[in-house]
């Protein structure tokens, strides 16, 4: 195989929202991001992004301020579960209890049968989103082999 030329950083997924504030709040307040930089003018950001160590994320509203919808259209969120953002997260037993204890609607954490510790919930567009991390020496070898050497157990 061709050694890649492409470096990569990493990566910011944009999220579309229904009401730049409460996403925020929710990213921000509940989740423990902060808020990097914005376009436009406060509370009426057109887009944000937002910071949680090296995971990255950028929102905008789905609809203009003057032509925004009394409510949030069902079939638009209901297509929002076709994506699951995963983040590496080495403490979701923790994370768990942090996001109950911030009202957040979720199952208790689970193990996948390939091993890894998973929490999922939903953000306030019906995004879905998964905290995991290995569940094992095992899954944390796999896990390793997959991200390099460089991917150490916390």
């Amino acid at each position: 195989m061709e050694k890649p030329v492409i470096k990569l950083l990493g990566v910011a997924p944009l999220l579309l929202v229904y009401d730049m504030q409460v996403s925020l709040d929710f990213y921000c307040n509940k989740l423990g991001f902060s808020l990097v930089s914005v376009a436009g003018e406060p509370p009426d950001f057109i887009w944000a992004l937002v910071r949680l160590n090296d995971v990255e994320l950028m929102m905008e509203p789905i609809y203009p301020k003057d032509r925004r919808p009394e409510n949030p259209d069902p079939l638009r969120s209901a297509h929002h579960r076709d994506t699951v953002l995963y983040f590496g997260c080495p403490n979701i037993d923790e994370s768990y209890s942090h996001l109950k204890a911030h009202g957040i609607t979720l199952n208790e954490p689970r193990i996948a049968p390939y091993g890894m510790h998973q929490l999922y919930f939903n953000d306030p567009d019906g995004y879905l989103l998964c905290f995991q991390y290995p569940a094992s020496d095992e899954a944390f070898g796999q896990w390793q082999k997959w991200y390099g050497k460089e991917f150490r157990k916390l």
